[in-house]
């Protein structure tokens, strides 16, 4: 089997018809099917069932489907990696990351490569959760992720880059405007803005577990998407938000007020990839670092977390 078989493969799937997957791919249709029916041939069975308006993925197809879109990618991947690290004009670094470290921290740092690195496009690739992160980075979505530390059997490079502070958000005229932190045992009877992703800490909701140490259960106000929709409704009054400090400041606005947390939440962002970090990759993490505004990785607290990406640091 061949590459060029795998992405004639993957357009027909993507495309379920060979007419248009041939359309796109500037060949005859009998020479797709050609070549899909050598692929077939050469993993030995049918992968795709054809059909008078279209075509299907079998069994083995379905099978087949995640190792060759990871083979393309991975192809994909080397050309324009070896293209970034010798900084040749129309050369691409794709990086992944978690959608408040794409509102919060990288607009300045992209900012920053594109005056030194003109020759080197940066795509950028935001998922919900650090779980669907290092899914798509295992497959080879993109050339390196910024965001929490990855699990512990990631088996790739993991720099540290800094550490991010998780904050309480609060109206102007809420009674606890004033304060300079809050203990999270005052908030027993206050309601809350939650996020539909928020992070998960052994098996709970991040601030159910929060909470649960604290010694009670957090009643629910509203639930939100985003995490700047749920700033927004605590700006609003309708309850207590939790979210990264960088976003509340840096991507959502100063017409709040943040509290921190007594102890603080805070949690390590790293950059991780699944090769070592050369040329541009390494360029790129040398840059977030030198960029990183909010502290470098340290000890944290009993209370510190690192987990999934969630209101504590997601949509």
């Amino acid at each position: 089997m061949s590459l060029r078989q795998m992405e004639y493969f993957l357009t027909v799937v993507e495309e379920a018809s060979f007419t248009r997957a041939a359309e796109l791919l500037h060949v005859t249709q009998p020479a797709l099917s050609h070549q899909i029916k050598a692929l077939e041939k050469s993993v030995g069975g049918a992968l795709l069932e054809r059909m008078a308006r279209g075509a299907r993925l079998t069994v083995m197809g379905r099978a087949f489907l995640p190792h060759a879109e990871l083979a393309v990618r991975s192809a994909v991947q080397a050309r324009r990696a070896a293209r970034a690290a010798a900084g040749a004009e129309g050369g691409e670094l794709h990086i992944a990351t978690v959608h408040s470290v794409a509102v919060g921290i990288l607009p300045d740092v992209f900012a920053r490569w594109r005056r030194t690195h003109p020759g080197v496009a940066l795509v950028l690739h935001e998922y919900a959760t650090t779980e669907a992160l290092e899914e798509q980075l295992e497959r080879g979505v993109a050339d390196l992720a910024v965001g929490p530390a990855p699990a512990r059997s990631w088996q790739g490079p993991v720099v540290p880059v800094g550490e991010e502070e998780i904050v309480l958000v609060v109206a102007f005229d809420d009674p606890l405007a004033g304060r300079s932190s809050v203990h999270l045992a005052e908030l027993v009877d206050r309601t809350w803005v939650r996020c539909a992703m928020e992070a998960v800490v052994d098996g709970q909701r991040f601030l159910d577990w929060a909470c649960a140490r604290a010694g009670f259960v957090p009643r629910t106000a509203v639930r939100t998407e985003h995490t700047s929709t749920a700033v927004r409704m605590a700006a609003a009054g309708v309850g207590v938000a939790t979210a990264p400090s960088h976003v509340v400041r840096g991507a959502v606005g100063e017409d709040c007020v943040v509290l921190p947390v007594d102890p603080p939440w805070r949690r390590a962002l790293t950059v991780f990839s699944r090769v070592e970090l050369t040329g541009a990759a390494a360029a790129f993490a040398d840059l977030l670092c030198e960029a990183w505004p909010y502290g470098k990785p340290g000890n944290h607290p009993e209370e510190a977390y690192e987990t999934s990406e969630g209101c504590t640091g997601a949509t």
